[in-house]
């Protein structure tokens, strides 16, 4: 077997992949955000918590990434049709808005994490530092700042003809290298979020001694209990994605190479999957097993399928 005819069958194994995950990815992630958004903004319990209204703001922006930057990844990867190699509007905006709402989502599970802190803290005093208030003026800042830092990729991204649309400046290509992917949108949010969801989680196991509503209680445990595991899934599902994205630039694969560029792909294309599958978990424990087991067990048998068709078929 040569080198090109095994590049192939890795690349054809990768787009199956794709193709099978990315639509579970959108239907599943569009039904499960909308349905998020309804309930906690109809239960009058949630509606007045910090914590509800971080949750919707993110489903929200998990919906826009759904909508546009993935609805263009399942075109490249299952119609071949990719417009943003030709049309350099497309080519600005979907670098912008994915990188933009990936930020403004890590952002705001950071805030949620902390403000489940502050209201499970036993002091008052910083129990009333978490009301809505705050929360709305924090999600509002954090918008307007990451579409101030977007600036930049709407000026440096083009499309040239030998590598078609991506960012050429190197100056920009270092900061995207060694400081977007390894800290913004990896160690730091990462590391903040578990830090003050562990914090939030000693506060709740304190509840019982203090002097408040059963209710009050249920509620607080349960919203920690989501929290902390949007963080636990955060992590798992976004590390790879962020080592895999600072070898490839690092390191990129020469074009002579077919094989080790074919794994490249397959690689990018199942962390790829993982960090798209954060925006569909839902944060209740069951609903996270059920979709985790759904997805990756469906997404290996799609694979095992078609290596078990190329095969026969030789």
């Amino acid at each position: 077997m040569s080198e090109i005819t095994t590049a192939q069958r890795i690349l054809y194994i990768s787009q199956q992949y794709t193709i099978y995950v990315s639509f579970v990815i959108l239907i599943s992630g569009v039904i499960g955000n909308i349905c998020k958004i309804i309930v906690f903004s109809q239960l009058k319990i949630l509606r007045k918590t910090p914590s509800a209204f971080y949750i919707i703001s993110e489903d929200i922006v998990n919906l826009i990434i759904l909508f546009i930057p993935f609805v263009f990844r399942i075109g490249i990867n299952a119609f071949n049709y990719d417009p943003s190699q030709t049309s350099i509007v497309w080519c600005k905006l979907r670098q912008a808005i994915g990188l933009t709402c990936t930020l403004i989502t890590l952002t705001i599970v950071c805030f949620a994490s902390i403000d489940q802190y502050l209201s499970t803290n036993h002091q008052p005093y910083i129990r009333r530092l978490s009301s809505i208030r705050l929360a709305k003026i924090l999600t509002i800042s954090s918008i307007i700042f990451w579409l101030f830092h977007s600036i930049p990729l709407l000026v440096f991204l083009e499309i040239q003809p030998s590598a078609g649309c991506s960012i050429y400046n190197r100056g920009l290509l270092t900061y995207i290298t060694f400081f977007y992917y390894p800290i913004l949108s990896g160690l730091l949010p990462l590391l903040l979020s578990s830090f003050f969801s562990l914090l939030a989680y000693r506060n709740v196991r304190r509840l019982v001694r203090r002097q408040i509503p059963i209710e009050q209680r249920r509620l607080d445990r349960q919203l920690t209990s989501m929290i902390l595991t949007r963080v636990f899934l955060l992590f798992i599902l976004v590390f790879p994605y962020t080592i895999q994205r600072i070898y490839s630039l690092i390191s990129p694969a020469p074009r002579t190479e077919y094989v080790r560029a074919a794994i490249e792909q397959f690689v990018g294309a199942v962390t790829i999957s993982f960090i798209y599958s954060s925006h569909i978990v839902h944060r209740y424990e069951f609903s996270v097993e059920i979709y985790l087991i759904d997805f990756y067990l469906g997404a290996f048998l799609c694979v095992y399928f078609n290596i078990s068709t190329i095969s026969s078929a030789n």
